[in-house]
């Protein structure tokens, strides 16, 4: 018996002082065919949907297909790995490639420009909710096993010239398959690419490597750019008798229109918006992005979703500094990672866990604390002002952190950030119970702006961006907008406007309720942000100002 139990001890300790010798360009050949197989399998899904899987000519475009990757792939890295570098270099690309296999896998995302520029913004919070139990244990297999088979190969030395014959010998041998591999499917592999252009965002590791550098390529010309002034002439007048105006603009995160309450959601999410009388709901607004990073500047800049480019909202000023140059005093209080540069001219505010502390826990505060940072900043002067509230709002995936227990009204709920462990139904009993938590934080802005007899008061709330919850299998957001479904673009909008703001800007809310089901999008909030608080400017444009129409009929 011993013989017997010794068996498996002796093949695995065989297999662990099993030491390949290897030349760079078979260590970086082998490196590349593993992330063709296993590392692109949502590329693969996603290239040969609808393909007959038992078809001769699938088989073949598949092979052709595998080859022009792995090809191309190599041709770069190949190029990069020297003998002393090559170990370093796959251990990094691995590191990368398990990341965004795990996400693209698990949540269907693209890694496009826009995503690495939230990578690149998400903060310590942020990250710390991503990093799961599903996560560290795809890590595991997808970077830590081919990271301990990759130092276990021994590199075979050469000299100089030797290296460098067996080095054009496979770049050549690569070039030749890939050229012939393209010449037998270019007609089928370029039209797959062209009429599914997001597919290169599948393409790993390759996908984070051209989306890195141009994000950090954008990144570092903001850190250089000084913003050219926009609607330096803005001016507001007031009549005689006239209260200060005081607009709250309500920036929500991740709230999708299909679960907003007001907008006939099966489930009431706004009980408290809709018992508020004077609440105008927008049932029929979509986003200018999928993202925050995309989002939260577009909303506050002049061109609109059309021509919004980042270098112009990088290199321009907002929406906020053309209400500072009108004389109003303008406060960005913030509850998440930041405003994106849309507040970097005037006085920006970062809740500090340690201010609201019954509200606070684990380095992140809950919105009500907007509220009361709300109350401290309008007893501090009788100016005109524009206050923005950022919350938190449904930030994900930690959807069960966003809200109060006070607030887990639908159950069962997804108590963990990886959603993957969570049925749908808890996922979005959680993500509901955040929304309904956000109509409490509205109406308590509401109600304090009520209270305010010396001002004339209005709030608008708009989110950013909207979410998938497992639709299409689809999680979380940021898809590239051409293909994004509605779950992300489609958000909620609400006004609320007191009656002496109604009255002083002569504005009939009983037009506003009549084109509240018009559609609208983040690229109106500009213009009749202007047009609400009567800011005259040669920037703004009439045609994009919701409450234009039932101003004229108030005159």
């Amino acid at each position: 018996m011993r013989p017997l139990l010794s068996l498996p001890s002796k093949i695995v300790g065989t297999a662990w002082h099993y030491r390949p010798t290897l030349s760079t360009e078979q260590l970086v050949l082998w490196g590349v065919v593993i992330f063709s197989v296993f590392y692109n399998v949502p590329f693969w899904q996603q290239a040969f949907a609808g393909y007959d899987p038992l078809a001769v000519q699938t088989w073949l475009t598949f092979a052709n297909m595998f080859l022009v990757m792995t090809c191309l792939n190599y041709l770069v890295f190949v190029s990069l790995a020297f003998r002393t570098l090559v170990k370093p270099l796959l251990t990094l690309l691995f590191l990368i490639a398990a990341f965004v296999s795990y996400f693209t896998s698990y949540y269907g995302t693209y890694f496009d420009t826009s995503m690495l520029d939230n990578v690149l913004q998400t903060d310590t919070n942020e990250a710390q909710e991503l990093l799961t139990a599903g996560l560290l244990i795809h890590l595991a297999i997808f970077f830590g096993l081919p990271t301990v088979m990759i130092w276990r190969v021994n590199i075979t030395p050469s000299t100089w010239k030797k290296a460098m014959l067996r080095r054009s010998a496979y770049c050549l041998a690569s070039a030749v398959i890939l050229l012939l591999a393209l010449f037998l499917s270019y007609q089928e592999v370029s039209s797959l690419m062209r009429n599914n252009k997001e597919l290169r965002y599948l393409v790993t590791p390759g996908n984070y490597i051209v989306s890195m550098a141009q994000a950090l390529s954008s990144q570092h010309a903001s850190a250089n750019t000084v913003r050219s002034p926009v609607g330096e002439d803005a001016s507001i007048s007031s009549q005689a008798g006239d209260k200060p105006t005081l607009l709250v603009i309500v920036v929500g995160e991740t709230v999708r229109a299909a679960n907003w309450g007001l907008n006939g959601y099966e489930r009431q999410t706004t009980p408290k918006l809709a018992l508020q009388p004077d609440v105008i709901n927008f049932s029929d607004v979509f986003s200018c992005g999928t993202s925050t990073a995309v989002s939260l500047p577009c909303m506050f800049s002049l061109p609109g979703r059309a021509d919004y480019a980042k270098s112009y909202a990088q290199q321009h000023e907002s929406l906020l500094d053309v209400l500072a140059h009108a004389g109003l005093e303008v406060t960005w209080l913030d509850n998440q990672s930041g405003c994106k540069g849309v507040c970097d001219g005037v006085t920006t505010k970062a809740l500090s866990p340690e201010e609201y502390a019954s509200l606070c826990q684990d380095g992140r505060c809950f919105d009500e604390a907007l509220v009361q940072a709300l109350t401290t900043q309008i007893s501090g002067t009788s100016a005109d002002q524009v206050v923005v509230l950022h919350q938190l709002g449904n930030h994900g995936p930690s959807y069960y952190q966003r809200y109060p227990p006070a607030y887990e009204r639908f159950v069962p709920t997804c108590n963990s950030a990886d959603l993957a462990t969570c049925s749908r139904e808890a996922i979005t009993n959680s993500y509901d119970n955040a929304i309904l938590y956000t109509d409490t934080v509205l109406d308590q802005v509401i109600e304090t702006l009520k209270h305010q007899d010396e001002y004339a008061t209005a709030m608008i709330y708009l989110s950013d961006h909207g979410e998938s919850l497992g639709e299409k299998g689809l999680y979380l957001h940021g898809i590239p907008y051409a293909i994004a479904p509605d779950e992300q673009t489609h958000v909620p909008m609400v006004w609320w406007l007191s009656n002496s703001f109604s009255q002083q800007q002569g504005l009939d809310t009983d037009c506003l309720r009549q084109v509240s089901d018009q559609a609208a999008s983040h690229d109106n909030l500009f213009h009749s942000v202007l047009g609400l608080l009567d800011v005259a400017t040669d920037v703004y444009q009439q045609a994009k100002d919701i409450s234009q129409t039932c101003r004229s009929l108030a005159n």
